[in-house]
């Protein structure tokens, strides 16, 4: 369901003078007044916001030979491996099972 915001129009209660939203189905109508005082409310417009992460070929193949080292139970070398690729916490986690104390 999207989230739609909205500003009271006015004088409108302290709460919803700011922006704040309301999650709707896209068939309700706007809401017209303030859920707590019952003054006016204007819909504003969103700001989309998305995100889309995607993993360079190198990464990826770092984490492949790291989980490879790991199904071998060489946890030293995925540990190292780990470390030197910005995978803190993944290379903790192999050094303790490796029997390094941290």
């Amino acid at each position: 369901m999207p989230i739609y915001e909205y500003r009271a129009v006015g004088n409108g209660c302290e709460y919803y003078r700011v922006r704040f939203e309301e999650i709707q189905q896209l068939r309700d109508k706007p809401l017209e007044k303030c859920p707590r005082c019952q003054s006016p409310v204007r819909r504003l417009p969103s700001i989309f916001r998305a995100c889309v992460m995607e993993t360079p070929v190198e990464t990826a193949e770092t984490e492949r030979r790291v989980g490879d080292y790991e199904k071998a139970g060489m946890w030293s070398h995925a540990a190292e491996l780990a470390d030197k690729s910005g995978l803190e916490e993944r290379a903790r986690d192999d050094y303790k099972k490796a029997g390094y104390d941290l």
